[in-house]
């Protein structure tokens, strides 16, 4: 049996609990037999109706693709609807999540959608559009294009029918529309978007599998890449740096340089090489780094810029 639960903020109390849905059924359904692609999760909270947090809890996405929203009514888990494929391939989604989601308000009405990868799912919980691209490791929703009105969507592929025509690519965030990308010769398991160069307008793009840097046109700014795990806002300026496991550099224009590391953390994920968590903890706007402790997994290690 397998549960959601609402704690209380401040003590930790279980203020309701619910069956999670939808449960395992049968494994093998879900695109193996031995329990991995079954017991794949994703979640977020968003403004469904514009003005109150609901939660959003998704199950599978490289075959089934589920979604769930509850909102928290005189603290109990009140469900808001459900989403999900089944096992009919030809459905909008199926096989189009990623390891991550975002809740962003693609199309202006002021409730936030869900952007799973290759698929968004509008606030009512039906499908807004679909890339039929299938499932890839990585995105990044922001005005990507400070040209283009609303947001775009940078998102790295991993299925071979989209790789081979888009391996990498960036879409408009209220219509799917793809507009610019390219192939790969392979499965591309790392894509980062950062406003790392002041000499382009709005964010730069590059992956694992695609040469060199790109700008939000498209255009190939660079033949090096900096790393492709993670970003923060750092330093003083309002560029991003880059967060290379333990190592932050910061672009010139060319290559990435080393400013900071962090000895004696350690950071998450493996060979994804991401902190615990990056934000603004404590509200001067730049971001701190959690990481933990490499000698005791057990304490966590909190960085904030001193510059």
């Amino acid at each position: 049996p397998e549960y959601y639960t609402l704690f209380d903020g401040s003590t930790g109390a279980a203020l309701d609990t619910v069956n999670y849905e939808p449960s395992r059924g049968t494994v093998s359904k879900w695109g193996d037999s031995y329990g991995n692609r079954v017991d794949r999760f994703w979640g977020t909270v968003a403004y469904l109706d514009g003005s109150k947090p609901s939660v959003v809890t998704g199950r599978g996405y490289y075959t089934r693709m589920t979604a769930t929203a509850y909102d928290v009514i005189n603290k109990k888990l009140v469900k808001r609807w459900a989403f999900d494929t089944g096992n009919d391939k030809s459905v909008a989604g199926y096989g189009d999540g990623n390891h991550n989601s975002m809740a962003a308000d693609v199309d202006g009405d002021g409730k936030q959608e869900i952007i799973t990868g290759s698929t968004c799912i509008d606030d009512n919980g039906k499908v807004l559009w679909c890339l039929n691209k299938g499932h890839g490791d990585a995105m990044h929703v922001a005005n990507l294009d400070p040209d283009r009105p609303g947001y775009q969507v940078w998102e790295v592929h991993e299925e071979k029918e989209a790789w081979q025509t888009y391996g990498y690519e960036m879409h408009d965030a209220r219509t799917g529309e793809i507009l610019w990308g390219g192939p790969t010769k392979g499965d591309n398991g790392r894509g980062l978007a950062a406003d790392i160069d002041p000499n382009h307008r709005g964010f730069e793009m590059w992956s694992s599998g695609a040469p060199g840097v790109y700008n939000c046109k498209g255009e190939k700014i660079s033949d090096n890449k900096p790393g492709i795990s993670f970003r923060v806002y750092w330093d003083g300026d309002l560029q991003d740096e880059i967060l290379n496991g333990t190592n932050l550099s910061k672009w010139n224009g060319n290559k990435a340089v080393t400013i900071h590391t962090f000895p004696g953390a350690m950071h998450c994920n493996g060979t994804k090489r991401t902190p615990n968590v990056s934000a603004d903890l404590f509200g001067d706007w730049r971001e701190e780094v959690v990481f933990y402790d490499a000698n005791d997994p057990s304490k966590l290690r909190i960085y904030t810029t001193t510059i």
